[in-house]
């Protein structure tokens, strides 16, 4: 079995202009979504030392939590498939009537899906039990665990030592984490939140971190959520758009459109020291935006 994907050295360094005249600094976006289609972005570094992990210890099936628009459940399903694990997905909700297109990929790569109530996908250890008598390797919904924390630290091997800020978009805190373990002392991560409310997000950063003194080179925003995870007003569609326009760089309603708006209105504001040298991490997964009507995006 092999863990790697060609296509994981296409990986590339973009530059990024934003129409800001007041500030100095230098923005790159490292493109993640351009390893693989479907194994896009921060999903193949989250997963690969779980998929290493169940091939030492001999299990056949990797299970693992998502939602109908799941980046997660699709880059799973995916990488099981070609590397000829057997793979369950335990799906958030009702079985729809008419099935995303992510969960229609993810069965087409043989996974199993099965469906719970919001209710009891909250008690995920409930559901693990449920499933004592299979052998089932489990994998937390985005990958969130020091193994995966410790497979997103690779991303920073794309990231030297002239890079002043790193920025990433959060959502279980596995990647960012995965990032402050392995920045150097000088440079600082910044998470851009896509939760409303979720005061315990620093709390699962930082306990995914063993060395305390990385715990104080972070810092977390939770302002640029627009309503909440997954919501997407008109106005952030439109940015998106403009966006693209403007950089050729497609983004996601969910994690990375909130990520680049952010950058953009933090050099506004001056929150980055001028001459930084600040790298945008792309993670990849454009699943959410197959929820709008067709035409919406221009990409």
């Amino acid at each position: 079995m092999q863990l790697n994907f060609a296509g994981k050295h296409k990986v590339f360094i973009q530059n990024i202009q934003y129409s800001i005249e007041s500030n100095s600094c230098f923005v790159n976006i490292l493109r993640l979504d351009e390893i693989h289609p479907l194994i896009s972005g921060n999903k193949f570094f989250k997963l690969q030392l779980h998929i290493l992990a169940a091939i030492n210890t001999q299990y056949s099936t990797i299970a693992t939590f998502g939602g109908a628009y799941s980046n997660h459940i699709i880059a799973t399903a995916c990488y099981c498939h070609q590397l000829g694990f057997k793979s369950v997905g335990i799906i958030r909700g009702e079985e729809p009537a008419q099935k995303s297109n992510t969960l229609l990929q993810a069965e087409a790569f043989g996974m199993q899906l099965i469906y719970v109530s919001r209710e009891l996908f909250k008690e995920k250890d409930k559901v693990i039990r449920s499933f004592k008598d299979e052998n089932y390797y489990w994998v937390n919904e985005g990958g969130y665990s020091r193994l995966g924390a410790e497979g997103a630290a690779d991303i920073c091997s794309w990231i030297d030592g002239s890079y002043t800020d790193i920025v990433c978009a959060v959502g279980t805190g596995t990647m960012m984490a995965g990032l402050i373990i392995e920045a150097k002392p000088h440079q600082k991560v910044t998470g851009i939140s896509v939760l409303k409310g979720n005061e315990k997000l620093i709390e699962s950063v930082t306990d995914l971190l063993t060395d305390e003194e990385k715990k104080k080179h972070f810092e977390l925003m939770d302002g640029y959520h627009f309503g909440g995870y997954a919501k997407h007003p008109e106005a952030l569609l439109d940015w998106m758009n403009l966006f693209y326009h403007q950089s050729k760089v497609p983004t996601d309603l969910v994690y990375t459109a909130k990520l680049c708006y952010a950058v953009n209105d933090l050099l506004q504001k001056g929150y980055f020291a001028p001459n930084s040298k600040i790298m945008i991490i792309h993670s990849g997964g454009l699943q959410g935006n197959n929820s709008l009507p067709a035409g919406r995006l221009v990409f």
